[in-house]
């Protein structure tokens, strides 16, 4: 996308006091709902490179922590691993979209998620007063993995095989947004460059929580002109016989319902170039992206 300057975000004029005030007490059921409750957001996108769209992001997570949501971020890097392997006279690979890794690839992720990615991330929500701690999955055991089906080919890309809460656990109940690199081990001490949408989908399974939010640079489930605000398995179903959902879309929402599946109540699909999408698909009635549920009959409020 082109870079957006700050005052390309704000609004011409100012809403009135009297739509704040209802946008407000039309937010409360959804806090007192959902205080105590996990979510876990799967950062990516666009959401992630532009200034303006970083620092909307980090005041809505701080939000959601501050009215006593536990809040667990997991994040991607794509771009900046390429970046940082190029500089270093690293050629990067894909096979399927799937980043072809070897030894020296594996340094450049390690090096790149758990670091300047990750840091930058906890440095800016502290920046707008929330307290994040930046993790990876070799902390505590968290992300236990083995390698993917395809490791032949894709080298030390890995499958999560187990994921280890209780550290996750004690940073949220420590009041801490803890923000994930999604790299994993296993018992032989091999290091794993995990896809951040599945590491997201685990750890959402393992904490049993409320709901997994993907902020990337799709606005939902889209068919026709519209976007859907909710699908259930069925029409999912539907539509990808139908071809009406193609492409990459397929496999994230295939992971969606697995997730749901295991567990946890809501999934949402977000864009990450709409700024405070995040609070609104959380605290509005009608939300701005797309709700996975189980059945069609499931409560379809968010």
């Amino acid at each position: 996308m082109d870079s957006l300057s700050c005052s390309d975000l704000r609004p011409v004029r100012k809403a009135p006091k009297t739509a704040i005030g209802q946008v407000l007490i039309e937010a409360l059921p959804y806090i007192r709902k959902f205080e105590r409750k996990t979510f876990v957001i799967k950062y990516g996108g666009s959401a992630m490179k532009d200034l303006c769209l970083k620092n909307s992001f980090a005041q809505n997570v701080t939000l959601l922590r501050k009215v006593g949501i536990n809040v667990v971020l997991v994040h991607g890097g794509g771009d900046a691993i390429t970046k940082t392997a190029e500089k270093l006279g690293i050629t990067s690979t894909f096979v399927h979209g799937k980043r072809v890794t070897d030894k020296d690839m594996i340094s450049v992720v390690q090096m790149t998620l758990a670091g300047k990615v990750n840091q930058d991330i906890v440095q800016l929500i502290s920046e707008h007063g929330g307290k994040a701690v930046g993790v990876t999955g070799l902390d505590a055991d968290t992300i236990q993995a083995v390698p993917c089906r395809d490791a032949a080919t894709l080298g030390l890309v890995g499958e999560i095989e187990t994921i280890n809460t209780a550290y996750i656990d004690l940073l949220c109940k420590a009041g801490l947004i803890p923000v994930i690199a999604p790299i994993g081990f296993d018992d032989d001490g091999n290091i794993y460059n995990i896809n951040a949408d599945d590491a997201a989908s685990s750890i959402a399974i393992a904490l049993k929580a409320e709901k997994l939010i993907y902020v990337s640079d799709v606005a939902g489930i889209q068919v026709g002109e519209r976007i859907l605000k909710t699908i259930c398995k069925a029409e999912a179903a539907d539509f990808i016989e139908q071809g009406i959902i193609t492409g990459g879309m397929i496999p994230k929402v295939l992971s969606g319902f697995l997730t749901l599946d295991g567990g946890v109540r809501k999934i949402h699909i977000i864009d990450g170039k709409s700024v405070h999408s995040l609070l609104l698909e959380i605290f509005t009635h009608e939300g701005v992206g797309t709700q996975f549920i189980s059945e069609q009959d499931d409560d379809s409020n968010h």
